[in-house]
């Protein structure tokens, strides 16, 4: 073959042209052929024994693999066999030899000058559902200019160790003499340059069943061509056993495990020793919802939130806002939307709303009746009788709490009335295709119900059937409004001991009903009979009434919704006193009375707050109002700050259990860190705007905006000399900081991913990031090296990370279900002594996994309480807590982490199922 210029140049060039154009081609049918080969595998895996397709004792399987690239040479054998050469063997000078190169034994295959070695695993089997090793290069002496294909393929030159020791076998060939090796590309000739590479291409297409196929790999980027410039020695080797491969949305996913760890058996398995304990909720759900708000007779405020119901102490227990405590029951499956409380002032009967499971089948509504000082469910009434979820609750009064009144959330806002000792449906009926806001018994007479909602208020007569279920009747008249305005709405209303009954609606008036009897001339049957109609009207508040609560003395108390007042209203609906709520806490939802002249009120923007008329309210619960995605902890302080779709930034103390302050975003804040000093924090924001802030001020210190994008991540490095801002732009900014963090300036780019940057993470030393993007690529940086793409990830294995929140990575690939789409998980976090890793799910639940987490379907304590998506989790600096978000609930959880790695003793044997102990411990 000639290697210089020549008459014959010309045909050789169109030569060598039209073969390339056939390698492009071929090159896509192999990734095709690859893809379809990938996915029978993993689903032959799925269906037999792993040692049917596991025989690591001999190397047969893998001379069947390379007997079966030699196949995929044969679709080229149109060309001349010199071509076909080129392939397997690259000459660098004219004296070499043509044609096909000498037969090898199937241990050693040539690939261009570099000698391919292969490797025999030993018998340690990978967990079930991975599959080991794609192609890996060798970690010894291999320049950085090795590449690597985000697949888990791999070309990098350098001899040595090619595994963990103990887990992988080399078996060298025979040395060759005589092999020729490639020059650099100052020793080639102009016409020699493109045959190498052509040749390479060539090798590229045929060891695509060798290596790990990737569809992370992004487009007009040759996986082959090195960093190092064309001078770098690279080598393709199989090394199996080095790596695990799992798979999302059919995508494979390669991660390489560190050198550290011999085989994937000596990895912990089983739960982590380490448990945790709902300690405090943040937030009161009263945006939304009504019948969220009483005082048990042990004096403490229960009220919901999300799928937990808060038993909050204001006077009794260590820790809160005027040594406050909260006890929970957490027995529900899905959000709670109303409470009632029994006469006897202990039980309490919560009703929550349909939901679905995370196979997506729905979860039937219910009532649980439960016992407030032991936190035992006492009875669950009606599964499988209400629609879409419970809405109002009520129990009789006048026969010591018998009788529990439902209104379901369905079409016709079914109306029924159980017996609560026996969980039985005694009567029912359809009521309305109106909203029913509230329902309650008459005081004095049991077979009186009365409901109220959109433009209506019903009185109900109900007849027992002698207790047999079923055999009851209801029948219903309806409140006439006669010269007075029907209103739009009609959300509250209290009976009075003298049988009269006030209802506040949406116009802003007080309506007095009583009964009556018709004239004998209304048409209708039996001429004269008892009605229910208006007595008096007073104009009470500017807008809607919210909540009306009936006193001890007698009076009544309303509370408005526009004007935010709160007004005592005595005998004749005479206003005696009236206080105003400020206006950050939103308008009044609830009230309730307390010890004494003492006040609860809940508002409309997730506030509980204590007082008195005289005094005025200061908060003891305060919550965000919307969807929450954004949580960063203190450094050294056991605080930690959110943010979210209501624009506020929230900086919470985690022993006082209150709100330390907030401030007004004016935009929706995404995600947060705190600078190592904890003098300032970074928010990034939807509009790709970040801000930093000081902590003690609260004052914008920097205010800097990167592209257009919503920003998903920032992250300050170890030495908080640089800030990393992951993008949706596909991009990671590089700031370098100033000592204090007040003053950042633009360090570079990270540019490479192919997806919406999703999470990242700084290295120890602080300089290098590993990062996630949204089509589950994990990529690794050098930013003290001028923000490069580490393209040979089989580099970065043995790498310790400061943080660990990336949710792809060998270290916690355990932690994803089988089945995954890609998007179940939203957060992670590893604890900073590196025992624990927790997680946060689609399906309502908290995860609690040993780490690392590095055996598929590795099992883990489950959590629950969130009533939606969980968007975030983060240990405290100590360990000693986590902290939980809930999505659109807009709850905050922070837990207690018993055990060897926590502050507290772990229980002697910890339960993963649930059992008849008190439903605060469920889910454990």
């Amino acid at each position: 073959m000639d290697g210089a210029g020549g008459p014959g140049e010309g045909p050789a060039q169109e030569a060598l042209q039209s073969l390339s154009r056939r390698l492009q081609v071929q090159e896509k049918e192999m990734e095709l052929v690859k893809a379809a080969l990938a996915e029978a595998l993993r689903l032959l895996r799925l269906q037999a024994p792993p040692t049917s397709l596991q025989d690591t004792g001999t190397p047969g399987p893998t001379r069947d693999r390379y007997a079966c690239c030699q196949t995929f040479f044969l679709p080229l054998a149109g060309a001349s066999p010199r071509g076909i050469g080129l392939m397997h063997w690259l000459p660098s000078s004219p004296a070499a030899p043509p044609g096909l190169p000498p037969a090898r034994s199937p241990s050693s295959v040539s690939r261009g000058t570099q000698t391919e070695t292969e490797v025999e695993t030993e018998s340690s089997p990978g967990p079930p559902g991975l599959i080991n090793g794609p192609a890996a290069p060798h970690g010894g002496g291999e320049e950085p200019g090795g590449t690597q294909s985000e697949g888990g393929g791999s070309s990098s030159s350098g001899t040595g160790s090619p595994g963990p020791p103990g887990l992988l076998r080399l078996v060298q060939p025979p040395q060759r003499t005589d092999t020729p090796r490639r020059n650099s590309s100052s020793s080639s000739s102009p016409s020699e340059r493109p045959r190498q590479k052509l040749s390479r291409k060539a090798a590229s297409s045929a060891n695509l069943l060798l290596r790990s196929g990737s569809t992370e790999s992004r487009g007009g980027k040759d996986p082959l061509s090195s960093p190092g410039g064309p001078g770098s020695r690279r080598g393709n080797y199989n090394l199996e056993g080095i790596s695990v491969k799992m798979f999302l949305r059919g995508r494979p996913i390669t991660m390489y495990i560190p050198s550290g760890i011999r085989s994937l058996e000596e990895l912990p398995s089983g739960p982590p020793p380490e448990t945790l304990s709902l300690d405090w909720v943040y937030g009161y759900r009263g945006r939304d919802s009504r019948s969220n708000l009483f005082v048990l007779r042990s004096g403490e405020v229960v009220y919901f939130i999300a799928c937990v119901v808060v038993l909050y102490r204001p006077g009794g227990g260590p820790g809160g806002p005027g040594g406050g405590g909260q006890r929970h029951y957490r027995g529900h499956t899905d959000c709670v939307r109303c409470l009632a409380v029994h006469p006897d002032g202990v039980r309490v009967a919560s009703g929550q709303t349909a939901g679905v499971d995370k196979d997506g089948k729905p979860l039937q509504p219910v009532v649980h009746v439960w016992d407030s000082e032991t936190l035992l469910k006492l009875q669950e009434i009606g599964l499988g009788a209400f629609e879409r979820g419970v809405g109002a609750l009520a129990f009789s009064v006048a026969d010591l709490g018998a009788f529990l009144c439902v209104v379901d959330d369905s079409n016709e806002h079914m109306l029924s009335v159980w017996d609560c000792s026996r969980g039985t449906k005694l009567a029912e009926i359809k009521s309305t295709n109106d909203s029913v806001l509230a329902v309650g018994f008459n005081p004095r007479d049991s077979s009186c119900i009365v409901t109220s909602g959109k433009s209506h208020v019903h009185f109900w007569n109900w007849s027992g059937g002698a207790g047999v279920p079923g055999n009851g009747t209801l029948t219903r008249k309806q409140g006439v409004f006669g010269k007075y305005k029907k209103p739009k709405f009609i959300p509250c209303f209290v009976l009075l001991p003298d049988g009269d009954i006030l209802t506040g609606d949406s116009e802003g008036n007080i309506l007095t009903w009583g009964r009556s009897l018709s004239d004998s001339r209304t048409p209708g049957r039996g001429g004269a009979k008892e009605t229910y109609g208006i007595v008096a009207q007073a104009h009470a508040h500017e807008g809607s009434i919210f909540a009306l609560c009936l006193r001890r003395d007698g009076t009544v108390l309303s509370g408005g919704g526009r004007d935010r007042r709160l007004v005592q209203w005595g005998p004749g609906l005479v206003a005696l006193q009236e206080a105003e709520i400020p206006e950050h806490f939103g308008a009044v939802r609830a009230i309730a009375e307390g010890l004494g002249s003492e006040l609860l009120v809940g508002t409309t923007k997730n506030a509980l707050l204590r007082g008195d008329l005289d005094q005025g309210f200061s908060p003891v619960i305060q919550g965000h109002t919307d969807e929450l995605w954004g949580l960063c902890t203190h450094p050294f302080q056991n605080r930690f700050l959110t943010c979210g779709h209501d624009r506020q930034l929230c900086l919470w103390d985690g022993e006082g259990h209150a709100l330390a302050w907030s401030i007004d975003l004016k935009e929706t804040g995404l995600c947060a860190d705190f600078h190592p000093s904890g003098a300032v924090v970074a928010v990034g924001l939807n509009t790709g705007r970040w801000l930093v802030l000081d902590t003690e001020t609260r004052e914008i210190v920097s205010d800097i905006t990167d592209g257009n994008e919503q920003l998903s991540v920032v992250r300050y490095s170890p030495d908080g000399l640089y800030l990393a801002i992951g993008s949706h732009d596909n991009m990671i900014y590089i700031y370098s900081v100033s000592s204090d963090g007040a003053k950042s300036s633009r360090f570079g780019r990270c540019v490479g991913h192919s997806s919406f940057i999703t999470h990242l993470d700084w290295s120890k030393d602080g300089n290098f990031i590993m990062s996630n993007s949204g089509d589950y690529e994990i990529l690794y940086w050098d930013v003290a090296g001028g923000c490069k793409l580490l393209r040979n990830r089989y580099e970065s294995r043995d790498r310790e990370w400061a943080t660990y929140t990336c949710v792809l990575g060998f270290h916690v690939y355990g932690v994803w279900p089988d089945g995954s789409d890609g998007t179940d998980i939203n957060s992670l976090c590893r604890s900073h002594n590196e025992r624990v890793v927790a997680v946060a799910d689609d399906f309502c639940k908290v995860h609690l996994f040993q780490y690392p987490c590095a055996r598929a379907k590795a099992p883990s304590l489950v959590y629950g309480g969130h009533g939606s998506h969980v968007t975030s989790v983060r240990f405290t600096h100590d360990d000693s807590h986590l902290v939980s978000l809930g999505g659109k609930d807009a709850s905050i959880f922070q837990w207690r982490v018993l055990g060897p790695g926590g502050a507290g003793p772990a229980p002697a044997t910890p339960s993963r199922t649930p059992s008849l102990s008190p439903a605060s411990s469920l889910d454990v």
